[in-house]
């Protein structure tokens, strides 16, 4: 047969070779499954095959839409893998910027340390106050001295001070001791604080021992025939009694680390046994002691020499209440221990009371308070068995206690005198 009768016979007769025709496209040889493919439209091109490109490389620029995972899974043969989700676009940010979130933390750890360290000093400080505040208590050198007199308006300190040499012990009252210094503290509902300070030789009367020498009271029956005294003088109610041993003083000088004083004149006083340069000196406790009992090298007597007291015991309150005493416990407690040695209290008085008289006295040194002595008639007043005494101005004198009680005097008022 010829070639070209291979196609078939010219009579249309079929031949065995027919057999061996091409397959159509779609019947893969060997007689496998057809591959399921997504149906495209025609385009009359010719179908390109895929190209397996690299994980992670960019996607071809195409109107193509991405396969399904179940095509991918028909072709490779693999199980599709999760795609993770796209991240958000986020802004760029400085170099610094991260940085910054990590130091949150040990700013917030700053925070609570200070915190932690602040309640902890609080609770110390707390404790110590309340500590102090008991052993203070304990240790207050009480006397029995007020009278219980019906309660006037305001509060009335007697203050008074002993020619004691030595502190207090808890002992009674030596007989026939007197009184170097009496102070009446004052504080009106309304108006200044007054600081009078009585001469010690004041002639007044003395209840139950007719009339003498002010301090002579003290000598008779001790604090309360004091105070009852004061009480008969001047109308008002003493609500406190605050006794001071200048032999104690000594010791509360030095344990403030002395104190500065002033006196305008030179002074070599024999029984004193001050030795004073005019001006102003820091002075110990053994010069603060002579200074404030030196009289007979003053021309002013008693007058004097309550001045200098009242500077003494000023500068003593002044050192005690300064920053550098208080917040420091090393100077604190020796102070405290010194000045619970030089002072007495009426029963009742505490811890608290203390600091209320400290401020009081306090206020009543400032520019503002009333400062001075009753209105004074006479310095030399001879009086048959008593001696030579102070005559308090009997015209005066009472309405002078009236205007001290009610706060009458002008802030800074100078009162008193001869």
């Amino acid at each position: 047969m010829r070639p070209e009768d291979g196609a078939g016979g010219r009579n249309g007769a079929s031949d065995p070779r027919d057999k061996r025709r091409p397959m159509p496209p779609s019947i893969q040889p060997g007689g496998a499954k057809p591959r399921a493919q997504q149906q495209r439209p025609e385009t009359g091109h010719t179908p390109q095959r895929r190209s397996t490109r690299p994980a992670g490389a960019p996607a071809p620029q195409s109107g193509r839409q991405p396969q399904s995972p179940s095509g991918q899974q028909a072709q490779s043969g693999r199980p599709p893998q999760p795609r993770s989700a796209p991240r958000p676009a986020q802004a760029h940010t400085p170099a610094s910027a991260p940085v910054e979130q990590p130091r949150r933390a040990p700013v917030r750890r700053k925070r609570h340390r200070l915190r932690n360290t602040l309640v902890f000093l609080l609770v110390l400080l707390l404790v110590a106050a309340i500590g102090l505040y008991f052993w203070v208590d304990s240790q207050i050198q009480s006397v029995d001295a007020l009278s219980g007199a019906a309660d006037t308006p305001g509060s009335t300190y007697l203050i008074v001070g002993s020619d004691s040499r030595e502190g207090w012990d808890g002992g009674n009252d030596t007989p026939g001791q007197r009184t170097d210094t009496i102070m009446v503290l004052h504080k009106p509902e309304s108006g200044p604080t007054a600081l009078i300070s009585i001469p010690r030789d004041s002639y007044v009367e003395i209840p139950g021992n007719g009339s003498n020498k002010i301090n002579a009271s003290f000598a008779f029956g001790g604090a309360p025939l004091l105070v009852e005294t004061v009480e008969g003088l001047s109308g008002l109610t003493v609500d406190h009694y605050l006794e001071v041993g200048f032999g104690g003083v000594e010791g509360l000088v030095d344990a403030v680390g002395g104190v500065e004083l002033c006196y305008d004149e030179d002074v070599s006083d024999r029984r004193s046994r001050l030795e004073w340069e005019a001006g102003c000196h820091v002075a110990d406790g053994q010069t603060a002691l002579a200074f404030a009992r030196m009289r007979y090298s003053d021309p002013l007597g008693d007058i004097g020499r309550v001045q200098r007291q009242q500077q003494v015991v000023g500068a003593v309150v002044d050192n005690v209440l300064s920053p550098s005493t208080v917040l420091n416990p090393f100077t604190a407690m020796p102070v405290a221990s010194a000045g619970l040695d030089a002072f007495r209290v009426s029963e009742g008085t505490s811890p608290f009371d203390l600091a209320g008289f400290a401020l009081a006295f306090n206020s009543s040194r400032g520019g503002e308070a009333v400062t001075g002595t009753p209105p004074i008639a006479s310095m030399g007043h001879d009086v048959a068995g008593v001696g030579s005494t102070v005559l308090l101005d009997p015209d005066t004198i009472d309405q002078f206690w009236d205007d001290i009680a009610a706060g009458a005097f002008e802030p800074g008022t100078e009162v008193g005198g001869v």
